[in-house]
């Protein structure tokens, strides 16, 4: 029987293992998220926009880590003091006209979530955002090297360098199900300076300390 190793949002959710300690089968791999980041999302747009009142959070709600992560933001919304509302991307025109609606009313901010779909859609996202001067986190820094304000998620060169040892232990003899699906253990935060100043914003410097690249 062939080895599966994957890389999963959500493994023990979505069937795919019984447990991270032991998936069991022939099925080992790396999450290439975990739940808990997604409130940190909502944390870092108040640090950078502090008037933030109203968030979108722009998902794909097929899958079931877009719907996981709606959840969790919004359960740390009230302590924050922030109204959080689902926007679809499952479709382009319809994405569109929901971030000019809710775009319409003052003190808002995005949330862009972690999917293959919002990825695809990161240049429009991007210049939506431009457009109605909404401050956005997103979950992967390609959104801030190509134009966005701030993204704070895993860092897939360790991933992959991770999963290279992993698929080397498998190729000398030792089984799948005897290695535990491992969580993300290094995450990366990217700011874009320029986009800040366009929306107005002024870094916080505890940000910038912490940041692991800083576009200027």
């Amino acid at each position: 029987m062939p080895i599966v190793f994957t890389t999963v949002l959500d493994p023990v959710g979505s069937g795919f293992v019984e447990s991270l300690a032991q998936p069991g089968g022939n099925a080992s791999g790396f999450m290439q998220f975990e739940y808990s980041l997604s409130g940190k999302w909502l944390e870092l747009l108040k640090q950078m926009a502090p008037n933030v009142t109203r968030a979108a959070i722009l998902g794909d709600p097929t899958i079931p880590a877009g719907i996981g992560q709606f959840a969790l933001i919004q359960s740390v919304a009230p302590s924050l003091g922030v109204d959080v509302r689902p926007i679809s991307m499952s479709n382009t025109s319809e994405t569109e006209r929901a971030i000019a609606a809710f775009a319409a009313q003052p003190n808002g901010g995005l949330i862009v979530t972690g999917s293959a779909l919002a990825v695809t859609y990161r240049e429009l996202i991007n210049s939506l955002a431009a457009k109605y001067k909404l401050p956005a986190v997103a979950s992967n820094r390609i959104y801030v090297t190509s134009g966005g304000l701030i993204s704070y998620g895993v860092d897939f060169v360790d991933q992959n360098r991770r999963a290279a040892a992993y698929v080397d232990r498998i190729l000398k003899g030792e089984k799948p199900a005897d290695l535990p699906v491992q969580a993300p253990h290094k995450y990366e935060l990217a700011i874009n300076l320029k986009t800040a100043k366009a929306l107005g914003l002024s870094v916080p410097q505890s940000l910038l300390a912490r940041a692991d690249e800083v576009i200027e």
